[in-house]
């Protein structure tokens, strides 16, 4: 997002009294807080030093918890320092750039990772819905074990993303809630990961996408479960799931902060039409607006108790229309590169009449991922292929999309087999 908006380069430099010039000449550049380092003097934020808990207006970066703030709250930020230290960071700009433009890097292959992803799914959708019961029963309820399971979903995510991926296809209408934050963590993971947020702070962004709808465990269940639209009077109950959520975690003293800044305000709007606060775009915190798009996409997507899911293409045309308005406009782009128009663990069917089973968007190539054909042209099953769409000696194109488990192709049967698989070439 932060390279769509203009990017100053090295201002007037200045030399320090009684120094020489050529080792302690001093210059401002305006930086993406992902490439802050310690030693950096931070002179300006993209937002007034109010929005952003940091004890000094214009300090030094001393230790990593002063950048990890920065990096949670900000988009860019204006330094000073040695010319010597800026010029080389300045030059990785383009960098961080080019990577939002190609596939996130993958340390094992998807056949290797969906053991592994599975079992990170499963412990983590075991202690959300340990949770969920202890909240609607009135008790008190534990989040000492959600950073561990994150953890999980961490190490998974940075193997093969598009494992995680495939678990957060499989869906069940009954049990959206606890599932909804589950995959909005996962997502969240990996588009911190595509945006080049750095590895320490992945886990507390998937902290954010696991606890930001926490409050609407608060919510009636006759409201939140309604097989119908809401009423005006029924969704100003729901909409102070994010106050509720706020007012659950803001006691938890070993939660950070901008956890709980996202559960209260991952509903804010960029045009200031949001709720609950109506706060203005430079109000919304990164990780608010990163979780804002992600929250929404899975809600158009997934199979509610009153209507059943969109597809994808069609939840990623309402975010690009409502990019600048509700969402930020530079951080959807950035996602539906991520996500691709045909996202991991989708079915499609091909020009040759072939169906497939999408195993990895490329963010360069939005219409041509990498698949893995399942069904021949006759819809009869067919020794698995695995095909790069984007590779310039294939001509196989994408068609049209398909409904999950059309003509008999189950998702959660291919991951079966697929470890299965894995477990037996392992042995």
């Amino acid at each position: 997002m932060w390279f769509r908006r203009k990017i100053g380069g090295l201002s007037k430099p200045s030399q320090v009294e009684g120094t020489s010039r050529n080792t302690l000449t001093r210059q401002r550049a305006r930086l993406p807080v992902d490439l802050l380092q310690l030693g950096m003097q931070v002179i300006e934020l993209d937002r007034p030093w109010t929005e952003v808990p940091v004890l000094f207006q214009g300090f030094t970066l001393e230790d990593a918890s002063q950048a990890a703030i920065l990096r949670r709250y900000c988009e860019w930020v204006l330094v000073e320092d040695d010319e010597r230290n800026l010029t080389p960071i300045i030059e990785r700009i383009t960098v961080l750039k080019r990577r939002t433009t190609e596939p996130l890097e993958e340390s094992q292959s998807l056949i290797e990772e969906l053991p592994r992803a599975q079992r990170a799914w499963s412990r983590t959708q075991n202690f959300v819905e340990q949770v969920t019961r202890d909240i609607e029963a009135g008790n008190e309820f534990s989040l000492k074990d959600a950073r561990p399971v994150i953890r999980d979903c961490v190490d998974s995510v940075k193997a093969n993303s598009s494992a995680m991926f495939w678990m957060g296809r499989i869906k069940s209408r009954d049990a959206y809630t606890a599932e909804h934050c589950l995959r909005v963590a996962i997502l969240t993971i990996a588009f911190a990961r595509f945006l080049g947020v750095p590895e320490e702070d992945l886990e507390t962004a998937g902290m954010c996408g696991l606890l930001h709808d926490l409050g609407k465990l608060k919510v009636p269940d006759h409201i939140l479960n309604k097989p119908a639209p809401l009423t005006p009077e029924e969704l100003q109950i729901m909409r102070k799931h994010t106050n509720l959520g706020y007012e659950m975690l803001r006691s938890d003293p070993n939660l950070d902060p901008i956890i709980v800044d996202v559960a209260r305000h991952h509903h804010e709007r960029i045009d200031g039409k949001g709720y609950p606060r109506q706060l203005a775009d430079w109000q919304i915190s990164r990780f608010a607006r990163m979780i804002s798009i992600i929250d929404a996409f899975d809600a158009i997507t997934s199979d509610r108790c009153y209507r059943n899911g969109r597809p994808a293409a069609e939840a990623i045309k309402i975010l690009y229309k409502n990019r600048g308005q509700q969402f930020d406009p530079a951080m959807v782009e950035a996602f539906i590169r991520l996500i691709g128009i045909y996202p991991a663990g989708s079915l499609v069917e091909l020009t040759s009449g072939e169906v497939a089973i999408v195993v990895a968007a490329h963010p360069g190539r939005k219409l041509k991922p990498r698949i893995e054909i399942v069904l021949d042209a006759q819809k009869q099953p067919t020794p698995s292929r695995v095909v790069d769409l984007s590779a310039e000696s294939s001509t196989l194109e994408i068609a049209t999309a398909l409904p999950d488990d059309a003509y008999g192709v189950s998702l959660r049967e291919r991951i079966r087999e697929l470890i299965a698989s894995a477990s037996k070439n392992a042995s």
